[in-house]
């Protein structure tokens, strides 16, 4: 099963039913492709796309056992899944990427450990398995920190900032009394990441890294191409590709990292999935991440990953839905250049990603500007 093609006109299956699965789902149909998806939401924003979806954990794994039986190829939209349920899937159909990547990727200990004992470059960061252990942490990096869950955690969730060891009692405590990663605070003078597709026969596409602008910890904004320069560009692209390699996903995978103000770039963290800050490449380049992640799963070639004209995007919170009149869809819909993409999600809560706009432009900048417009003038 490893090797096998699939071609259109036969069947995927997602392992969940966010906007990333709902956004998959849609790009595998334009390329003639069945869908069926599992997810323990039963009104998940992928339902109203695929051909079928099972409700069910992420842990089930007879559930999964019964998407797969029904599947060509599986693959996933989202970490937080079993890795027995993966091992299940895997017996009945190709589990593109499989449970060695995500044993590695989805513990944050264990990911950056397989990081640094790789060579590859991490700011400085410890493990914490007790609140005594976490105030030596924190003492030991510098007082400034980033405590993250080890396991779980999503769009800021799951992460506490402190200032001094003094907090770690507090930390401790939010963060569920559970193994933690604890992160010095970093000099930052940008944040990028970079999106690598690679096939099961080897074949890898890299997209040019995107450029970051978070708020309270949600991607807020995203550049594509980002404005950075040729030399971080390059060396952003060739370590992506190396750790792609290294894994040997099948699939996608997006690195996150950091650079510097002395131009130095260090790893964040890894995801083996479409990602958000590549929501842009559905018009900026000749192949989107869905499609990408599609052709991935199913082992056919992969596409250009050309940048045809430079592009933004803006998240949209549930936030702006809770505000009186809720949002004014008729301004962004009347401006050149601009899309408005939803998810189909029903229930708007503060923090939620609910859709996003993109917009394209003559540079990056004027595409950024364009899509900061017209959020302003959907009510964001």
């Amino acid at each position: 099963m490893k090797s096998r093609v699939v071609l259109p006109g036969g069947t995927i299956g997602i392992l969940g039913g966010g906007q990333l699965g709902r956004m998959m789902a849609l790009a595998a149909r334009t390329l003639g492709f069945q869908v069926q998806a599992l997810d323990p939401d039963a009104t998940c924003p992928a339902l109203s796309v695929v051909d079928r979806c099972i409700t069910a954990s992420f842990s089930d794994t007879a559930a999964a056992e019964e998407l797969a039986r029904g599947c060509d190829t599986v693959t996933l939209e989202i970490e937080k899944v079993s890795l027995a349920t993966l091992d299940a899937v895997a017996r009945h159909a190709p589990m593109r990427p499989g449970s060695d990547v995500l044993r590695i990727v989805q513990h944050r200990g264990r990911q950056k450990g397989w990081l640094a004992k790789g060579g590859f470059p991490l700011g400085p960061w410890r493990e914490a398995h007790s609140e005594q252990e976490l105030s030596e942490a924190i003492q030991a990096l510098g007082g400034r920190c980033f405590v993250k869950s080890s396991e779980g955690g999503y769009d800021g969730r799951g992460q506490w900032e402190v200032k001094s060891a003094s907090e770690a009692a507090t930390a401790w405590k939010e963060l569920g009394e559970r193994s933690v990663v604890v992160e010095a605070a970093l000099d930052l003078k940008s944040e990028l990441s970079v999106l690598v597709a690679r096939s099961p026969k080897g074949e890898t596409a890299v997209y040019p890294p995107a450029y970051n602008h978070h708020e309270e910890r949600i991607l807020a904004w995203s550049l594509l191409p980002g404005p950075l320069p040729p030399q971080v560009s390059a060396q952003a692209t060739e370590l992506a590709r190396a750790i792609t390699e290294s894994l040997q996903v099948e699939g996608l995978l997006v690195v996150e990292m950091f650079l510097l103000g002395d131009g130095s770039l260090l790893v964040n963290e890894v995801a083996p999935r479409p990602h958000n800050s590549f929501h842009s490449t559905e018009v900026a380049c000749l192949t989107s991440q869905f499609e990408q992640a599609v052709r991935a799963a199913c082992n056919l070639p992969l596409g250009s990953v050309e940048v045809v004209r430079p592009a933004a995007i803006v998240n949209l919170l549930g936030d702006l839905w809770l505000k009186e009149g809720g949002p004014r869809f008729e301004q962004v819909l009347a401006m050149p250049g601009v899309r408005l993409h939803l998810y189909g999600k029903r229930d708007a809560r503060k923090g939620r990603k609910m859709g996003h706009l993109s917009a394209v432009g003559t540079t990056p900048e004027d595409a950024l500007a364009r899509v900061k417009a017209a959020a302003t003038a959907l009510g964001v």
